[in-house]
């Protein structure tokens, strides 16, 4: 954070503002509006702004991305068209794990305490296996476990645990996603 009082002036540094402003460029020019099939081609944008990205990873063209310098994308992770990744802090995305449509991880908010708003940023993790469906927000330093699911339109503010299907507003955990057999069968990709 460059700023504790927003009405004074920006929360980001001068340099944080004009990499943000070229990517909006590129994203409007090169990303946007390339073929859907083209998730190489978008990867390598990421890559070339700074984001860890890992193999066979599916990022649709609509897919918003405040500052791909704060993502890290797991092989084979999945971001759909209209989902919001607003990365002011770090944003993981687990091995295997699906971001659905409309979907927002929100990785920075402002303490209304202080008079001045400062930014407050936290990362969110999503675990390998999971699944935010479509239009779940989720809250800064939010974790959600391994294999989680998150049920459409739920708010998750505080972490999710692994292997669980959780939903609601606010999101908690109502029901176990696999048996321990078939979890154990899907983690050695045997199904």
């Amino acid at each position: 954070m460059y700023n504790q009082d927003t009405y004074l002036g920006a929360s980001f540094s001068l340099r944080n503002r004009l990499g943000r402003v070229l990517w909006g460029v590129i994203v409007l020019l090169f990303f946007r509006y390339s073929p859907k099939p083209a998730h190489a081609w978008r990867t390598f944008l990421l890559r070339a702004f700074g984001a860890k990205v890992g193999r066979g990873v599916h990022i649709y063209p609509r897919a918003k991305i405040w500052a791909p310098w704060n993502l890290i994308l797991r092989d084979e992770c999945g971001v759909a068209n209209s989902a919001i990744l607003y990365s002011q802090d770090i944003i993981e995305i687990g091995r295997r794990a699906v971001i659905s449509q409309g979907a927002h991880l929100c990785a920075g908010t402002h303490d209304y305490t202080k008079s001045g708003f400062p930014l407050i940023t936290m990362p969110i993790r999503i675990g390998d296996n999971a699944w935010i469906a479509a239009e779940s927000f989720i809250h800064p330093g939010v974790t959600i476990g391994e294999g989680c699911v998150i049920g459409a339109r739920s708010v998750v503010t505080k972490d999710m645990p692994e292997w669980m299907v959780c939903a609601g507003h606010p999101c908690k955990p109502i029901k176990k996603r696999f048996e321990e057999k078939i979890k154990e069968l899907f983690l050695q990709n045997q199904l």
